[in-house]
């Protein structure tokens, strides 16, 4: 019997965005349902009743919920094809903490750096960027962050690129000249069709933005 797998979440989350990339890159088949999180489906609030939030992964009408741990869940699942997470039990430790490092740091400061003005929009800017260069620097030399290959610190940070330009628009600054080792690992990451074909449009995102500022008196 094949597994039956859906996906809920909204186009906009990098989060979700995650699990489309871990999705393909273990070449499985899906349903995706997106959501409209201003009236939540009866499937999410059933599917995911404590916090009530996209993404939900729902494998053979179980759900999994968290970005995180669905594609730590994925990689378990289908461990056969394309390893996400490294074998070794040190290095697998390494990758959690930097996709929590992701999770705590460039989310939050991103969108404030989107969502605010004045002071705290410069300040929300200057986090994020001490932020992206932190990981610049772990970055290092390396193609990806795991080395050679593309894997789940890489998988848990690129859908964050299509975020980049409204980064730079609301926050008045130049990624590339910021962080020019990160725009190139962007820029490799892309190269791959389970990366590009899951990511968002940057400029559907920043007009997203546009709206959402508007509508809270932003601008």
């Amino acid at each position: 019997m094949a597994d039956e797998v859906v996906l809920l979440s909204f186009w906009l989350s990098p989060f979700g965005m995650r699990v489309k990339i871990a999705l393909a890159e273990k070449g499985i088949s899906y349903e995706y349902k997106e959501e409209n999180l201003q009236d939540k489906s009866p499937l999410l609030l059933k599917m995911n009743p404590v916090h009530k939030k996209i993404p939900v992964l729902i494998h053979n009408s179980k759900p999994i919920c968290e970005s995180l741990v669905i594609v730590q869940y994925i990689d378990e699942v289908w461990r056969d094809t394309c390893p996400l997470l490294p074998s070794d039990p040190y290095l697998r430790a390494q990758a959690r903490f930097w996709a929590d490092f992701i999770d705590k740091k460039i989310f939050d400061c991103g969108r404030k750096t989107c969502m605010s003005k004045g002071e705290e929009t410069e300040a929300a800017k200057k986090e994020l960027i001490q932020s992206l260069k932190v990981l610049e620097a772990e970055l290092g030399k390396k193609l990806f962050f795991g080395g050679e290959k593309f894997g789940y610190v890489d998988l848990c940070l690129i859908p964050f690129y299509t975020w980049f330009y409204s980064y730079e628009t609301f926050g008045s600054f130049s990624m590339e000249a910021e962080c020019p080792k990160l725009t190139a690992w962007a820029e490799r990451c892309l190269e791959k069709e389970s990366v590009s074909n899951s990511l968002a449009d940057q400029q559907k995102v920043y007009q997203f933005f546009g709206q959402m500022r508007k509508m809270y008196g932003i601008e």
